[in-house]
């Protein structure tokens, strides 16, 4: 009788140790989100934003989404502690994946924790690809290199993705030297290229065109950095393109 309890107890435990070990070999679900439309703004300061000192184009987006009435979701391991207030009755949605001072190095290195934690987005705002690399003299095919590396991880990670990336608004007149300048505009013509070639039968990789028409004059807050007007800018350039994408 006692050897019978005796295997039995060993029994029970053993099948609670197997489940407390595959729980804990489970890992993170894909994404905590259950909404159709899981938007990652990915990027450095630009999407971030450090309010009152300079704007994210965040919140102005997702006022233009709310008012479209889309349902969706911003997605990230990162929120802002500054709060802009009710809108409609809504609080904003402050999820994000912007770092300021990052580079695309890394970026790509945190990246795969980062989806891992945060939840796969079916979409992803890739802000000023490679914009601090540059601004600290990087040598841009390298930085080319890695803003292929990020779209690669993003994709292996959701083979449906669809990537807005960003032909990148300039900076102010001092930042804009003639050398500068020059590697800005290959940067923008690769950045076409790269969504070209990146592009697969499952997964969009969309320029979107921050060049054109940004005055750094009205829309900076400092030297790179957007005030409201700029943020409004960008925020109308993302949702002209959104409007195709979203289911």
């Amino acid at each position: 009788m006692k050897l019978a309890v005796y295997l039995f107890l060993a029994l029970t435990l053993g099948l609670v140790q197997s489940c407390k070990k595959e729980v804990v070999n489970a890992g993170p679900s894909a994404s905590q989100s259950t909404s159709q439309n899981k938007i990652m703004p990915l990027g450095a300061s630009r999407v971030e934003g450090a309010p009152p000192s300079f704007e994210s184009y965040r919140y102005e987006l997702w006022k233009l989404l709310k008012d479209g009435g889309y349902d969706f979701d911003f997605v990230g391991t990162e929120a802002n502690s500054y709060s802009y207030g009710q809108y409609n009755g809504q609080t904003f949605d402050a999820d994000h994946e912007g770092r300021g001072g990052i580079t695309a190095a890394e970026i790509r290195n945190g990246l795969p924790g980062w989806l891992d934690q945060g939840g796969i987005p079916d979409i992803v705002l890739f802000s000023s690809p490679g914009g601090n690399d540059l601004l600290g003299g990087a040598n841009y095919q390298d930085v080319l290199v890695d803003v292929n590396a990020i779209i690669d991880i993003l994709q292996s990670y959701n083979p449906n993705v669809t990537i807005l990336i960003e032909q990148m608004a300039p900076g102010d007149a001092a930042t804009m030297t003639q050398q500068f300048t020059a590697t800005y505009n290959t940067v923008l013509q690769e950045i076409g290229n790269i969504a070209q070639q990146q592009t697969t039968t499952t997964s969009s990789v969309m320029v979107v065109n921050m060049s054109t028409g940004f005055d750094a004059n009205q829309f900076l807050a400092d030297d790179v950095h957007y005030n409201q007007a700029g943020a409004s800018f960008i925020a109308n350039q993302y949702y002209q393109v959104l409007q195709g994408v979203l289911q």
